[in-house]
């Protein structure tokens, strides 16, 4: 723009007494151009400061008044947190449809859980904190926030007929029961599921929607492989626990080929003393002291199970959907839970607060290595095999576990009696229900296809 005026400006046309004039106008335009730009880079300046709101940090939450056990609402007190809702909202829409939505933070969320104790009764006794008088409230009212994006809430309507005609199935222990649980709580606010098996310790379960032909089940394999348990309902043990290393769990791979979609998971289980054995012969063990055996660790086992477990169902020639659901990480303090371990934090931890034990490290890093070899292998012979990485924002949840509320009312006759605390499994409702909206946003996203 200065060449053009220059040249507009030719001195040699110009009388000589105009000179002054015409360096006073050429002072003048160039002194107005270099203030429009100050003035437009100002502005840009400050709007992107004020397009993102200022970060609220909040370290605890707002209890709620008790509820007792029959309650079949939820208290009306929530964390006060509307503002800073609605600014998250507008700083962060969804328009990275593929952002992680397992990297994020736990944020303040008034609104009520979608469902209750009482509007559901497929919650087993243990995990029915509302029920067994668990004091506070504030552990409700939480959601997972990912970064970058919104992570929309569960829709059951949608699910249910994205699922028409379709077989889910949840394999592995107790904790992929409890996340079944939670599904088929948020799912019956459009349709109750009708139980139609279970086997003789209510483990394994089959349900099913008469109204979209759904059929949801539970397979309880917690080794998913072949596994001589001698262990009773209470965890005690009267032998160790003989696993068979090269043997998957026919409890599950004989039905596998009626499932459309499997979350499978494992973990938890490796951890405890058990004899190994391939080809029918013992190999080694995991916390066998004085039995003269090779120390193979858990590691190992988690490994080879993981491997054969993922290699059956990429070249099974089923064409299922599949998601690898990463370890879950406990959450006892001051000992374990044999040994007084108690949860009794009422608030999520922020990034940074907590670091996950050396145990859950080891088997993620296992998962992730291996379901990075088996995908790959997944896709070349028509199965999608997804990661359902868990483990980040479970890490940061140490007040949604039942603790000592796993029994009914376990402080109503002493308020110093000795409860055993459950600091793994987690409240329904609670943020369990969260890695429903995970699995809900995989499928939105069009992953299946």
């Amino acid at each position: 723009m200065l060449k053009e005026m220059r040249i507009d400006l030719n001195p040699s046309s110009l009388h000589k007494r105009h000179h002054v004039f015409v360096k006073f106008a050429i002072s003048f335009l160039l002194l107005g151009l270099a203030f429009r730009l100050f003035v437009s880079d100002s502005i840009r300046f400050s709007s992107s400061i004020v397009d993102t709101p200022p970060f609220v940090e909040t370290n605890s939450i707002t209890e709620s008044p008790p509820l007792s056990p029959s309650s079949s609402s939820l208290p009306a007190q929530a964390p006060s947190s509307g503002d800073l809702l609605a600014n998250e909202s507008q700083a962060f829409p969804n328009v990275a449809a593929e952002c992680d939505i397992f990297t994020g933070d736990w944020v303040p969320d008034p609104s009520a859980p979608a469902y209750t104790n009482a509007s559901c009764h497929e919650i087993e006794g243990h995990q029915n904190c509302m029920r067994n008088g668990r004091p506070d409230s504030g552990y409700l009212y939480w959601r997972w926030n990912p970064r970058d994006c919104e992570l929309p809430r569960f829709d059951p309507g949608k699910f249910l007929d994205s699922t028409r005609n379709k077989s889910w199935a949840f394999i592995g222990d107790s904790i992929s029961r409890n996340h079944v649980q939670s599904l088929l709580c948020i799912l019956s606010q459009v349709e109750q599921a009708v139980e139609v098996y279970h086997d003789e310790e209510y483990r394994s379960k089959r349900w099913h929607f008469p109204s979209h032909n759904f059929t949801l089940s539970v397979v309880w394999t917690p080794f998913l492989l072949k596994a001589d348990i001698f262990e009773d309902m209470n965890g005690v043990s009267s032998s160790e626990i003989q696993l068979h290393l090269d043997k998957l769990d026919e409890t599950w791979t004989e039905q596998y080929k009626n499932f459309d979609y499997a979350v499978i998971a494992g973990g938890k289980w490796f951890l405890k003393t058990a004899i190994y054995r391939e080809n029918d012969t013992v190999t080694g063990c995991h916390y066998c002291p004085g039995k003269n055996l090779t120390e193979l660790g858990f590691d190992y086992a988690y490994r080879r199970a993981l491997k054969t477990v993922l290699n059956f169902m990429t070249n099974s020639g089923h064409k299922a959907f599949i998601f690898l659901r990463t370890t879950t990480p406990d959450h006892f303090e001051n000992g374990e839970w044999f040994s007084g371990g108690t949860c009794n934090r009422t608030a999520p931890f922020k990034d940074g607060e907590v670091d996950m034990k050396d145990v859950d490290i080891v088997m993620r890093d296992i998962e992730l290595e291996e379901y990075e070899k088996a995908a790959p292998v997944g896709a070349e012979n028509g199965v999608i095999l997804k990661l359902l990485d868990t483990t980040r924002l479970s890490l940061l949840r140490p007040d949604g576990h039942p603790g000592p509320y796993r029994q009914f009312q376990p402080f109503a006759k002493d308020k110093n009696a000795q409860a055993q605390n459950d600091c793994l499994h987690w409240c329904l409702p609670g943020p369990i229900d969260s890695w429903n909206d995970l699995l809900m946003e995989m499928i939105n996203r069009g992953i299946h296809q």
